[in-house]
């Protein structure tokens, strides 16, 4: 079964700022009938302007990914970590048991476009801890690019979580194909282009929530991104 969440269906926050669409409740935005899915619990995509950002906030037992769809974002946060977030980069940071932090973006010309992901932990009260990993369009081109994980792989950030997020960037009519395992579910955010998935189509800020399939048939109709999470 794949129910798709339009993109136009989205909650939308609008400040001088920050346009920012949720696919999940989140902040003033609520719908009952999206709160999440699976340890999925928000999927907000920012677009934030030249010289501005989210100042300096506090999270706890969440784990934070960032990825940045154009422009560059400077991160800040309380365990002395200091980053660039650029395209091709996934940024996991765990809040455990507190951390703060900011995100801004200091050109004064370009906003910043990312997804901004939370996903509940698997065990809560974990010392707070950050990673960040690139990955560069070889590795995304019409193939599923495992970026994040729940186990421990070497070219993967970790996730506190049963998850496997993988991106892909596929030309059009190129296809890729993902086995989903025993009782596994999986999302699929589009950040670009349209594609159909086991025939149904998704286009440019869709999303999909996957259950009781035993795998994806992703084919782009044009070139096309995505990211694609495979949960428990």
């Amino acid at each position: 079964m794949i129910k798709v969440r339009k993109a136009e269906e989205r909650g939308v926050t609008r400040v001088d700022w920050l346009l920012s669409y949720h696919t999940f409740s989140f902040s003033g935005y609520h719908d009952p009938k999206h709160t999440g899915f699976r340890a999925l619990r928000v999927i907000n995509e920012d677009e934030i302007a030249p010289e501005s950002g989210f100042g300096t906030h506090a999270h706890h037992d969440m784990e934070i990914i960032t990825y940045v769809l154009s422009g560059e974002l400077v991160h800040r946060d309380s365990m002395g970590n200091g980053s660039a977030i650029r395209p091709g980069d996934v940024q996991r940071m765990t809040a455990g048991k507190g951390v703060t932090h900011s995100e801004v973006n200091h050109s004064s010309k370009e906003p910043v476009r990312l997804l901004q992901i939370w996903i509940l932990p698997d065990t809560n009260g974990l010392a707070p801890s950050y990673e960040q990993k690139t990955f560069g369009p070889e590795q995304k081109r019409n193939q599923l690019c495992l970026a994040a994980s729940g186990s421990a792989k070497p070219n993967a950030v970790r996730i506190h979580q049963d998850v496997e997020l993988f991106v892909a960037d596929l030309g059009a009519d190129k296809s890729v194909e993902h086995v989903l395992g025993h009782r596994r579910h999986a999302w699929l955010q589009m950040t670009k282009g349209n594609v159909r998935v086991n025939g149904e189509l998704l286009r440019k800020g869709d999303g999909a929530a996957v259950s009781n399939e035993k795998g994806l048939m992703i084919q782009a109709t044009e070139r096309s991104e995505f990211l694609l999470f495979d949960l428990a």
